[in-house]
């Protein structure tokens, strides 16, 4: 058995997988200890060959799904996986050395707990990139599941032991966005613990423009009223809504961050991306009153 399992969901994204893989090779942790499960959710380009160059210095596993979104992927990777921890990310991420010795000794002084590592923006001077990384600190900053009903740590950076994650369902697979929001929800209800591993970073390369900002914010928030209606469907209270001032200091961080022209746009891009979510949910509760329906993917 390894101490970790690391499951990485991938559609199509060969280049990016390929710099996943690459950073993977240069982990600071016992090779024999620690296994990767990469997992094909029926992506459009057959994935042998990046995974043929990588297993020489990884113990590394290609397994393949009908297309059914993340939540399914990382699930169904969790059935194959042969560690005690799984750790979660995703393709486009670079883990650095540490990531999963910090991970370790986290999970290790609080046992059963799930561990959420610190996630970076790699792509510094790319501005929606950049204000979509000032959401996530400030939702850290605001809303730590340790002590607050219905915040989460995103599957981007976080591990949880198998067994415990397997015994509560694993990811609700109906999800495309939300699905860890959903876990840790289900977590926090039955009283389980949290831990924060702050140097168990990860590099999240997401390059955007205005236009795929906006969407993946209509997303983000379209994932926020699927997991509202999910929590309805299983009879679960929903975490409510922030105040008007969680807002506003939301916005504002951009111009605390950064002074001048460039802390403008980013406080601007943070309006535009609560518009955008505020139209997601909206929409998703459209859908939702006009009749049951199974939760469905917000995009192609």
């Amino acid at each position: 058995m390894y101490d970790f399992s690391i499951i990485v969901p991938t559609y199509g994204r060969t280049g990016s997988l390929d710099r996943l893989l690459l950073a993977l090779t240069g982990l600071d942790y016992p090779r024999d200890r620690f296994e990767v499960i990469v997992v094909d959710d029926g992506g459009p380009v057959a994935l042998d060959a990046t995974a043929r160059a990588y297993r020489e210095r990884l113990n590394l596993s290609l397994v393949q799904q009908a297309n059914s979104g993340p939540g399914a992927a990382r699930n169904h990777g969790a059935q194959q996986a042969r560690g005690r921890y799984l750790a979660f990310t995703d393709d486009d991420c670079q883990p650095d050395p540490g990531w999963l010795r910090q991970m370790a000794a986290a999970l290790e002084g609080s046992s059963g707990a799930i561990c959420g590592g610190k996630t970076l923006n790699k792509y510094t001077e790319n501005l929606p990139a950049q204000a979509t990384q000032l959401l996530m600190d400030y939702l850290y900053e605001h809303y730590n599941p340790i002590e607050r009903l219905g915040a989460f740590y995103p599957t981007n950076n976080l591990a949880v032991p198998r067994d415990e994650f397997l015994e509560l369902g694993g990811f609700d697979g109906r999800l495309r966005f939300g699905e860890d929001r959903d876990f840790c929800y289900r977590w926090q209800l039955q009283g389980r613990p949290f831990v924060f591993a702050p140097r168990a970073v990860v590099q999240h390369g997401h390059a955007l423009n205005f236009l795929t900002f906006v969407q993946l914010h209509f997303y983000y928030g379209g994932g926020t009223g699927q997991f509202r209606t999910v929590c309805k469907r299983k009879g679960l209270g929903s975490a409510g809504f922030s105040s008007p001032s969680w807002y506003l200091g939301l916005v504002l961080s951009g111009i605390r961050k950064e002074p001048g022209w460039r802390g403008a746009a980013l406080s601007s891009l943070l309006v535009v991306s609560q518009a955008a979510s505020a139209a997601g949910l909206a929409w998703t509760a459209l859908k939702a009153a006009l009749g049951p329906q199974p939760v469905r993917s917000l995009s192609p």
